[in-house]
This record gives C-alpha cells, sequence and structure tokens, in this order.
C-alpha cells in the first residue's frame, strides 16, 4: 500500500471492506515503509544502444502483429501509443487497430501518420474485449502476435528484445511460441514509473494463483488464432489464454521464454483495473473461473478460489495434491524463528533462502510470499515427499523418510547430529529435478521452529 494516495487509499479502503481491521492493519504495517518498488527508477535504453538497434541487419526477420482493440480511447493515450511502436527500434511490424467506438477519430488519427504499417479498422460492434481482439486477429499477418491494451506503452527496445530471443532460439532449434517480459506502471501521463513486476522463468502454478505474466506477451500467431479468445473470461481474457496455452506448450521445453527486462509500461488511472482493484472485481473473479477450468481440464479433483488479496487465488486438492499429480516430487513451505520470521524454505538453486526475514503473515513482493508456486529447492524441515520418490530422498540425504505422525512432514529431526536441513534439502532438490520432478511451494505449510520446542536459526 506504501505511500499516501488516492491510488493507495482506494485499495486500503478496499482491502478493509474484504477482510477487516486486523487483516488491514497487518498488511498497513508492513507496506507502510519505503519498499523497492517505491524506489524503484525506470532507466530509459542509452540512446547509443538504441541506434545500434536501429541499425542492426537481420537476415531473415520475424515480423510482429501489434494487436490493439480499442473502445472510446482517449486521443491523447491513443497518439502516445502509436508513437510508443512508431519509436520501436524493431522496423518489422504491423500495428492492428480494431475500433469497435462509434466514431473515426482514431482512425483519422492513425492515417495521419502516413505509415503504412499502421492498419486501422472498424470493427461490426462492441461485444467485449474477448471478442474484439479475436475479429481484430483477422487483419494480423506477422509470424507473431504481441498484444498491446489501448491506453498502455511500450518501450523502443521492446520488439527488438523479442526479435533478439526468438531469433537465439531458432538458431539453438528450439523456437520459442510464446514469449513474456517484466513490465511496470506509469501514471496517467507516463511521467512516473512504478511497481515493477520483475518476473520469475514460467511457473505454472503461479500462474494459477494470478496472471503474472501479464504484459508485454508475444505469442506465435499459429497458436494464438488456434486457441482465440474466449468471451466468458472477459477481464481475464489474457490469464485464460495463457493457462491454455501453458497446456500446450509446458511439455515442450524452450517453448515458453521469459524476457528479463521491463518492456512494457501499464497506465494507470481512475477506470483502470491496476489503479482501482474494484473497477473491476468482474475480472478478478473470472480469473479464478480460468484458473479452474485448467484444473478441471487436467482432471484435479481441486477447487480454486481467492485469497485476501483481490486477484490472487489459491487451489485446494482433495484428495491431496501429491496424490493427484504425480509429477510433483515434494512440496515444501515456510519455516519460522525467532518473532515468527522465515529463516527457511524455499531457497534458490544456490541454497539463498526466498522471503528471508519476512514476518509471519506479510505478504512480501507482489504478495508472493503468500502464492502457491513452483520451487528450485525446499528446505528439509517443512517438506512433504510424494511416495514415489523413496529411493531418491535415501540417495540424497543419507536415510530414509520419515513422516511426522502429528505434522504430516518429514520428521527432519531425527538427522544425524551436524546435519544441515537445507544443504541437505538443496541435494534433494537437484537430484528431483534431475530426475523430472517439479517442487512446491506452499506457504500454507509451516515449521514453527520456536512453537515445536526446536532451536531456532
Amino acid at each position: 500500500m506504501g505511500k499516501l494516495s488516492i491510488h493507495n487509499l482506494r485499495k486500503t479502503i478496499s482491502y478493509l471492506r474484504r477482510n477487516g481491521l486486523r487483516e488491514t492493519l497487518v498488511t498497513i504495517r508492513e507496506h507502510l515503509p519505503q519498499t523497492s518498488r517505491e524506489t524503484y527508477v525506470y532507466t530509459p535504453v542509452a540512446e547509443q544502444e538504441l541506434e545500434r538497434q536501429r541499425q542492426r541487419k537481420w537476415g531473415d526477420p520475424v515480423t510482429f502483429s501489434i494487436v490493439v482493440p480499442a473502445f472510446h480511447t482517449p486521443e491523447r493515450y491513443y497518439r502516445e501509443l502509436l508513437e510508443s511502436v512508431l519509436g520501436q527500434t524493431y522496423p518489422h511490424w504491423q500495428l492492428v487497430v480494431g475500433d469497435a467506438g462509434e466514431e473515426d477519430s482514431l482512425g483519422r488519427l492513425a492515417a495521419s501518420y502516413g505509415d503504412e504499417r499502421i492498419c486501422y479498422h472498424r470493427l461490426s460492434g462492441n461485444r467485449g474485449i474477448a471478442d474484439n481482439t479475436n475479429e481484430t486477429l483477422r487483419w494480423a499477418t506477422g509470424d507473431y502476435v504481441a498484444l498491446l491494451d489501448h491506453d498502455d506503452l511500450l518501450t523502443p527496445d521492446a520488439l527488438y528484445e523479442m526479435a533478439a530471443a526468438i531469433e537465439g532460439g531458432i538458431h539453438d532449434g528450439v523456437p520459442p511460441r510464446m514469449l513474456y517480459s517484466d513490465e511496470d506502471k506509469c501514471d496517467e501521463n507516463a511521467q512516473r514509473f512504478y511497481e515493477p513486476n520483475i518476473k520469475p522463468d514460467f511457473n505454472l502454478d503461479l500462474l494459477l494463483t494470478n496472471n503474472y505474466i501479464c504484459h508485454l506477451l508475444v505469442m506465435e500467431a499459429g497458436l494464438i488464432k488456434e486457441l482465440g479468445l474466449r468471451a466468458e473470461y472477459d477481464g481475464a481474457q489474457d490469464h485464460d489464454l495463457v493457462l491454455r496455452a501453458a497446456a500446450k506448450l509446458r511439455r515442450s521445453p524452450g517453448s515458453i521464454l521469459h524476457i528479463p527486462k521491463v518492456l512494457y509500461h501499464w497506465r494507470c488511472h481512475s477506470a483502470s483495473t491496476a489503479a482501482n482493484p474494484e473497477s473491476k472485481l468482474y475480472a478478478y473473479e473470472a480469473g479464478v473461473r480460468a484458473s479452474q477450468d485448467y484444473a478441471d481440464r487436467q482432471g484435479w479433483k481441486a477447487r480454486v478460489s481467492m485469497t485476501q488479496h483481490m486477484g490472487f487465488s489459491r487451489t485446494e486438492y482433495d484428495p491431496p495434491v501429491l496424490e493427484q499429480r504425480r509429477e510433483i516430487g515434494a512440496v515444501g513451505g515456510r519455516v519460522l524463528g525467532r518473532a515468527r520470521r522465515i529463516v527457511g524454505g524455499m531457497m534458490d538453486e544456490t541454497g539463498q533462502v526466498q522471503y528471508k526475514g519476512l514476518k509471519d503473515g506479510y505478504s512480501g513482493y507482489l504478495n508472493r510470499a503468500l502464492l502457491v508456486q513452483q520451487a528450485p529447492a525446499l528446505d528439509l524441515r517443512c517438506l512433504k515427499l510424494s511416495e514415489q520418490c523413496g529411493k531418491l530422498f535415501l540417495q540424497a540425504v543419507g536415510q530414509e523418510y520419515e513422516e511426522d505422525g502429528r505434522t504430516g512432514m518429514y520428521r527432519w529431526q531425527n538427522l544425524p547430529p551436524g546435519s544441515d536441513p537445507a544443504v541437505l534439502g538443496l541435494a534433494l532438490s537437484l537430484a528431483l529435478r534431475e530426475a523430472g520432478y517439479i517442487l512446491l511451494w506452499d506457504p500454507q505449510m509451516v515449521c514453527d521452529l520456536c512453537a515445536d520446542g526446536n532451536s531456532p536459526s
């Protein structure tokens, strides 16, 4: 929630209505101190680098169709969008605008630029964002389609970075079919940039909790036209799209690619979801339904519901997830130490604890400390193992897996004196990943070292 502003005041009031005073006070305490998101400064690409990109010669360049469904777009926002596309350092693009409004002022403005790459079309009517996008897609002729909202902006290097990544994938024999970048938000005047969304590489279970992929999304033209957008998920049509794309691509390594650079500015104004969560509650509810549809199509016995944070959901499995999803080798959770702060749990591949020091109940960066997600590594002190992975556990840890009857988790207290549960967890995690298993982190699983009478780290 951060520093005082109309935007944050709206979010606070909305949160209070839904979750009560106690939860709201916890959230305010967490977000009152200045955070990295509030101190974030967007640094544009240096002009020298942009010029280098403009001068690059492409042997067999991929082409992009930037698809923009428009409806009563304010002229200033539309002009800035057009100029952000015209300012791309990569020249091989087509901008396809599908206008569902009643006037043709956007068409006249597009024509005033005199660039044949700008293709303006009047739609047959306003049938909602999904159907408007599908109709606009008919005029897309590029190899890849990039989705751009009618009041947002691309950075000048956006298409260049996408093209370079695609070319690299083709060279390596694994051309990506869906790509996405990091993003940030900007104010109405596109002068202040804030709240960067620095994303992980593809993480299906995190995607089930919210559409972290969001912008900039680029997809192979044949794939997006095959899938289309579904009107019953209007408001979360992109979330539903990427979930269905993921279902087709997740068994094809390299087909989903993350570009770890901010290439998209999401404009916030009073009517936007980014600035006012309650303005599109239906969109968040549609996101829950999209995740539920994915779970149902996989044959999981599971229920998806929204968390206390709007736009974020949780999937509950019955029977438990390890009994239903054979691809998961282990589930881990948070290890709490003194003052109920995180001292262990999900780790990166080097053993660095994620969310280390975060207080119990705090949500962390973009609420991710409260979200189920796939993990690189897990700590043995808060871990449940799949039955089929017993031999791998024995090989990695040096003793058989034994479950605590009270917690249902591994009885780590029986490790030999001097054993480091985190180091052994790293070894086990590596063995499971090399065997093709997924590791899942569930923050609702907790090992409280103080409450359990053990010496906290």
